[in-house]
């Protein structure tokens, strides 16, 4: 399978060199890959916005990846409060549920008006992206926990923190993994909001601003880098998943 895919991606970088080298589709609208390693180099030496392609990228990450780590610090205690407790449900699923599907562009004014132009509207953005997706997966964990273990631990005299540490966490941990793959992504697709305002570096402020000179090469070549990240976080979620939770699939 692993080679299936290799030979996938060679054709589609043939397809893509050949029709760039023939003139089949304009360069502004399909930039050959000679013309993306030239803005690759260009970004790497800071001749475009001022920063290198390192400095942007570093910004980008301490972006998402922070308000990953803080989604994930807050949304899975609350997606198994959510699941353990009815009440807790009742109150916090309509809200979560509500705002889930709006668009981060939606709600991204308020985060202005409320928190300025600052890191702080960026991260919250994109922590919000995060949130709802790892605190749904966890919930969903918590409630398809088989209740005969759950039952069968607290009769052998087990504590609530016990069977939460021990049936329960086990139990919905697939899910959380998959929430978690799935906040990633969603976070990595609102960097270019959290980053259209006033922001000094980032590979999302990187592509708008080529956007605005038509620089198609640039956004090409910005799209391509923040894709490699994505897909580098998404094949380390996939290993930790086959580390913590191995016996997944094998049912």
């Amino acid at each position: 399978m692993p080679l299936i895919s290799l030979l996938s991606v060679a054709l589609l970088l043939l397809l893509w060199a050949t029709a760039s080298q023939m003139g089949w589709v304009a360069p502004l609208f399909l930039p050959s890959p000679e013309a993306i390693g030239n803005a690759f180099l260009q970004a790497w030496n800071g001749d475009l916005d001022g920063a290198p392609l390192l400095v942007h990228a570093r910004d980008s990450l301490l972006r998402v990846v922070g308000a990953f780590a803080l989604a994930v610090l807050v949304g899975v205690p609350v997606g198994l409060l959510m699941g353990m407790s009815r009440l807790a449900r009742a109150v916090l699923d309509p809200p979560v549920e509500f705002y889930r599907p709006l668009p981060p562009l939606a709600y991204l004014p308020l985060m202005i008006i409320w928190f300025g132009i600052g890191e702080t509207s960026k991260v919250l953005l994109i922590f919000l992206a995060c949130f709802a997706p790892v605190v749904l997966a966890t919930r969903a964990g918590v409630l398809a926990a088989s209740r005969d273990q759950v039952n069968a631990a607290l009769s052998l005299g087990a504590s609530r923190r016990q069977v939460v540490r021990h049936v329960i966490l086990p139990a919905a941990l697939p899910d959380i993994l998959v929430g978690l793959r799935i906040g990633m992504g969603v976070g990595w697709t609102t960097l270019v909001a959290a980053e259209m305002v006033a922001a000094t570096a980032g590979l999302g402020q990187l592509v708008l601003n080529a956007s605005n000179f038509l620089r198609t090469d640039v956004v090409m070549m910005g799209i391509l880098v923040i894709g490699a990240f994505a897909g580098l976080f998404e094949l380390g979620m996939r290993r930790l998943e086959k580390v913590l939770v191995p016996w997944k699939g094998r049912g």
